[in-house]
């Protein structure tokens, strides 16, 4: 059962940016599907970005033009560039398959967007 591992949260400025990574513990190159999740407190978990295999990507509305989702194979790593952060981007973020594999969250990590 494959494992991810998030890094890259931090605290930033509005406008600010940040790179999230997410490790996996086993090959990503079979799963044709992965994505980013948040979850922002007392909310639910949301999806933010997907990137298949192939390299085609979707994003929610309220975050396209300013994150990238990319994924690299031969590393077993997904990232997430984030760019003109907005306080409503401050969240817990996970990255996962699509469909979400259950064992396989990770514990996140967290963005905080405020000045």
């Amino acid at each position: 059962q494959v494992q991810f591992v998030e890094s890259g949260g931090g605290l930033v400025q509005p406008g600010g940016s940040l790179r999230l990574s997410c490790a996996a513990s086993a090959s990503i190159s079979g799963i044709a599907n992965m994505g980013w999740y948040r979850q922002a407190p007392g909310k639910q978990r949301e999806w933010v970005a997907f990137i298949l295999s192939g390299g085609n990507t979707y994003y929610r509305d309220s975050v396209k033009g300013r994150f990238t989702i990319s994924r690299d194979n031969a590393k077993n790593t997904m990232y997430l560039q984030m760019n003109s952060l907005k306080p409503e981007d401050t969240a817990v973020y996970y990255c996962n398959s699509n469909p979400v594999r259950i064992g396989a969250w990770g514990q996140g990590t967290q963005v905080t967007v405020s000045s």
